[in-house]
């Protein structure tokens, strides 16, 4: 066993022992348990994969494959199966991840039936007031797996061009061109299922007519847009593959005969578009005031053919209507038989809305697309928490990419599901109604569905990732974790390991019990923390977060990420997750 020394006062030194990485007891039992005279053969691999891993539909030459990719390992393979050292590895390996990295889910329902990867002022590189706008931010998202990206359009100032900002504010703009470009190229780098791209427009008639130019242009075949004027109910990602749809309130066609000065009323009272919001008389319209005043653009109203063709062109490019309607809740979550569209709300709106008026949201959302947008002062790009959303059917739950934290890692975990594609199914629970004709209820009492058995085993890589001195200047880290369900608010709870000190490989072996009422609606945060007795805050080690319906039953080695959401290239925990 060798050491490593740390540096003191400038002339000690403090020696600890450096262990190699080896399997935990548990981890040997299991071992021998599928072995004999210390060698595991194919056979006895596939049975482990089937009995201990949960892996039912494993084949003969699937064992045979996770052995002849070991080979490379000529120290610890050999020719009569794996030793107790390569079986190790390939428990801890990429090989043995606790999801699997494709696509399960039935894509073939409408829309409106799916949770969608969906991303707020996604052309922001920073905060909600002064950052440069850029298609960087664009682009990342995009090779994320995000499917809905939102584009603010403003004129220039000659009002001869498109510019996308975030309006009266001091973030620099980028051009609309440059935007849709670069959507063209990277739309389908990280998922195949359709993007949506959500226009917030603030144009007068004939830059719109610009903006249909623009996208027809650019996107050519890969723009989809109904036959009719309004769709009866939303195709299926499976039907739109590799499809770009554009979501937008549409803008009045005006008739002839109508006069001049109706015509700008309209254009001013009913047409500046923007963040839809529902005007309820409570305390929210003070937050929502400011979004409403910021999507008052003055237009210039123009008359003519050429611009009323214009309009009826960015019209019809619309596949997913915005439906602004004013007044009470309960009218605008009323559902039309004959037609579907999108309705946006602010986080307090939808979390005024849920008091009250659940049931209806999630019927709403059961035909409909629901889009819930932070609230106008989170002008740090900060996020809320998107379980409200979801477990009321919002489908569009809008985020800032940029606002990196606990609350962005919960909405990367859900989208882990499913093959990372973009797309999760809603559960069939927040799409039918039972047998009493009752909506599904977050808030209710329910019983205990599933519990999930968590064993934390040990971690290992924090030494290749990370210098020796990234914890601690004295010592080797002192490494926990802690794991967090969220969920419905009944299966919200908190769990951690003990501290293991000066430890850069730390082996818990420790269980935990997580009853769940709603798994299907449940996410694993993991967190790892080097605890720290002289700061207030411990430092952070990694983190991830899983969707708990989609885990992998046995042992798995769990990957960790940065607090941005970038992989570790080494930094790994090896875990059991069981459904007892």
């Amino acid at each position: 066993m060798s050491k490593q020394s740390y540096i003191v006062c400038c002339c000690f030194r403090r020696m600890f022992k450096l262990r190699v990485a080896e399997p935990p007891e548990k981890i040997k039992t299991v071992f021998n348990q599928y072995s004999d005279n210390g060698y595991m053969t194919v056979d006895q691999l596939q049975t482990f994969l089937m009995e201990h891993q949960g892996e039912k539909n494993v084949s003969k030459e699937d064992a045979q494959k996770i052995i002849d990719d070991l080979k490379h390992l000529h120290n610890i393979f050999h020719r009569k199966g794996l030793h107790l050292e390569a079986f190790f590895k390939f428990l801890f390996s990429d090989s043995n991840p606790p999801l699997l990295a494709k696509v399960s889910q039935d894509m073939n329902a409408p829309l409106s039936h799916y949770f969608i990867y969906t991303g707020h002022n996604s052309y922001l590189t920073g905060n909600q007031l002064s950052s440069d706008c850029s298609v960087v931010p664009i682009i990342k998202a995009l090779q994320k797996g995000v499917r809905v990206i939102e584009l603010d359009l403003w004129p220039n100032s000659s009002k001869d061009d498109v510019h996308v900002l975030h309006g009266r504010t001091l973030t620099t703009p980028v051009t609309l061109i440059k935007c849709l470009s670069s959507i063209k190229e990277y739309a389908f780098c990280a998922s195949p299922y359709p993007l949506v791209i959500t226009l917030e427009d603030h144009l007068t008639p004939k830059l719109r007519a610009k903006v249909a130019e623009m996208l027809t242009q650019t996107f050519e075949d890969m723009l989809f847009f109904p036959e009719s004027e309004c769709l009866e109910e939303f195709p299926s990602p499976e039907a739109l593959k590799h499809r770009i749809l554009i979501s937008a309130k549409p803008p009045k066609v005006y008739v002839e005969g109508r006069n001049f000065k109706d015509k700008g009323k309209d254009l001013h009272e009913d047409e500046a578009s923007g963040k839809e919001v529902l005007e309820f008389k409570t305390e929210l319209e003070a937050d929502d005031s400011v979004r409403s005043e910021n999507n008052e653009e003055d237009e210039d109203v123009e008359d003519g053919c050429e611009n009323q063709l214009g309009a009826s062109e960015y019209k019809r490019l619309i596949a997913i209507h915005v439906n602004k309607r004013k007044g009470e809740i309960t009218v605008s979550l009323k559902v039309d038989p004959d037609k579907v569209g999108r309705l946006s709300l602010s986080e307090l709106v939808l979390e005024k809305a849920t008091e009250s008026h659940g049931t209806d949201l999630i019927r709403f959302t059961q035909r409909n697309l629901l889009r819930v947008y932070p609230k106008s002062t989170r002008v740090d790009s900060s996020n809320f928490d998107p379980m409200i959303g979801w477990m009321h059917g919002a489908q569009m739950v809008a985020f800032n990419m940029q606002g990196h934290g606990k609350l962005l890692w919960l909405m990367q975990g859900m989208f882990r599901s499913n093959g990372g594609c973009g797309y999760v199914k809603k559960p069939d629970f927040l799409m039918t109604v039972d047998q009493r004709n009752r909506i599904f209820n977050p808030e209710a009492e329910l019983p205990v569905k599933k519990t999930l058995k968590v064993t934390v085993y040990m971690g290992d890589g924090w030494s290749t990732d990370f210098k020796k001195t990234h914890f601690d200047a004295y010592s080797p880290p002192d490494f926990y974790v802690k794991m967090r369900i969220a969920g419905v608010p009944a299966d919200v709870t908190k769990k951690k390991t003990k501290i293991l000190e000066d430890d850069s490989m730390p082996v818990w072996d420790e269980e935990f019990l997580f009853p769940l009422t709603v798994p299907e609606l449940a996410l694993l945060r993991i967190r790892v923390l080097d605890y720290d007795d002289v700061s207030v805050k411990d430092d952070f080690g990694g983190q991830t977060c899983l969707p708990v319906w989609e885990l992998r039953s046995g042992i798995r080695a769990v990957p960790l990420y940065d607090s941005e959401g970038e992989k570790f290239k080494s930094v790994k925990l090896l875990m059991r997750f069981e459904f007892v």
